[in-house]
């Protein structure tokens, strides 16, 4: 976005909820994988929301506004407690991404509908949700009982192969 493009104070809003969704979805996923290991799909998705992160922050620097840190890993907003099973928590996956899509089509994107670059970036990111999180913790649920060490067995190496920007 160019920087001489000023958000309105509903787009600012909008960004700053999309970023603080990104933010809650980094340190739940993190905290997953304290308990459990650096375990699929939960590293490739904590990885993918440190993206969308950055693409938010972008967002935030171009329009010369203030990026807050990420309130989750500091403590200041809580985190539910962590599953206790990894069914349990590809489950919770399952549910945060459906919930995800709420977010951004009943709220964000009607909330950004004037400016066009900044609907792109939000749609993108739902459509990262919606089409390679959620799935990913579909699967993820089927096979819970097998996950093991940094992987799961014969899931593949994670997304976009390598293609243009990250937006899983």
């Amino acid at each position: 976005m160019p920087a001489h493009a000023a958000l309105t104070s509903a787009e600012h809003r909008a960004v700053l909820a999309a970023l603080d969704d990104e933010y809650h979805a980094q340190a739940t996923y993190r905290a997953i994988m304290e308990r459990f290991g650096a375990v699929r799909p939960f590293s490739n998705i904590e990885r993918a929301e440190v993206s969308h992160a950055a693409a938010l922050i972008g967002v935030l620097r171009q329009n010369g506004l203030s990026v807050p840190a990420n309130p989750y890993l500091s403590g200041a907003k809580p985190l539910a407690p962590v599953p206790g099973t990894l069914a349990e928590a590809c489950a919770l996956g399952v549910q945060a991404e459906m919930a995800n899509s709420g977010l951004y089509d009943g709220r964000l994107l009607p909330a950004v509908a004037g400016n066009g670059q900044l609907t792109q970036i939000l749609t993108r990111l739902r459509d990262a949700s919606q089409t390679k999180h959620l799935p990913a913790f579909q699967r993820c649920g089927g096979r819970a009982g097998q996950m093991q060490g940094r992987g799961m067995g014969g899931q593949g190496r994670g997304y976009g192969g390598g293609r243009g920007p990250v937006w899983n």
